[in-house]
């Protein structure tokens, strides 16, 4: 008996499904429900916290897994199989995160970090480019620290090596960074699939949608890489065989990727 294949996308949200500036997709709206309609599993996989991406649930009345927080924790794995966990921790929690951070940055590192969450509502605002409602769910975070760096190449090269060198990671995305666990996408994407392979016979086969630097590691491991044009980063850093690239930004990026991966999978 031929086995049955199971597609898994695992997409970045903003500036690869989601238009950069207002947050939608319509525009693609109905192909993507379509996709999901034929039982292809959309796993938004995006530095979006829990609350935000629950929030992306209810405001298009979908029921999708996803993963938070730059690969921090994996939500509603049981909606693919009942036996899966509802949620799963990659990460320490952000009190934990803030203790490392303080124990291992020296003064003169710390004086050029600005903390994000402790700014005025009106900055995080204009920092985040969000809605005052959204805004609101971007702060609720329980995995990773946004920051802006404010030093010199050189300190800023400083301040990741000690980063990296204490367990934590710098996450950079499209318009701020993260401090996080020693966590990535590519993490909580690989050990999604190790949970649903031991629960499902199907083949697996997974397409990976992203648009910037914290998405390589994640496209670098799926069996389809997919970059949507983003102008403010440069895909020539990206290494990686048969990459599927757009020729337009989100949203209609991420559909004329998707159809050509779904077209290799087919032949």
């Amino acid at each position: 008996m031929k086995q049955k294949k199971q597609i898994i996308i695992f997409t970045d949200l903003d500036g690869s499904l989601l238009d950069k500036d207002t947050f939608e997709f319509h525009e693609i709206e109905d192909y993507f429900r379509d996709l999901v309609s034929k039982g292809i599993k959309v796993i938004p996989n995006s530095s979006k916290t829990e609350a935000e991406l629950s929030d992306f649930n209810n405001q298009y009345n979908l029921n999708l897994s996803f993963v938070a927080e730059n690969g921090s924790s994996i939500h509603g794995l049981n909606l693919i199989h009942k036996n899966l966990p509802e949620r799963i921790s990659l990460s320490r929690s952000i009190d934990q995160i803030y203790k490392v951070y303080n124990e291992n940055i020296p003064s003169d590192l710390k004086q050029k970090v600005t903390f994000i969450l402790k700014l005025k509502s009106k900055v995080q605002k204009e920092i985040f480019g969000l809605p005052l409602d959204k805004m609101k769910l971007a702060i609720k975070r329980e995995h990773s620290i946004p920051i802006q760096f404010n030093g010199t190449v050189d300190e800023k090269n400083e301040f990741f090596k000690i980063i990296n060198d204490s367990g934590l990671t710098i996450q950079t995305g499209g318009r701020i960074m993260n401090i996080c666990d020693n966590t990535n996408k590519s993490k909580a994407m690989l050990k999604t699939v190790e949970l649903i392979k031991e629960e499902m016979i199907d083949e697996i086969i997974t397409i990976g949608v992203g648009d910037n630097q914290n998405d390589i590691e994640m496209l670098k491991n799926t069996n389809y890489a997919c970059l949507v044009k983003n102008d403010n980063f440069d895909s020539s850093l990206i290494n990686i065989d048969n990459l599927i690239k757009s020729s337009e930004p989100s949203p209609k990026g991420w559909a004329d990727v998707i159809k050509i991966a779904i077209q290799k999978i087919k032949t």
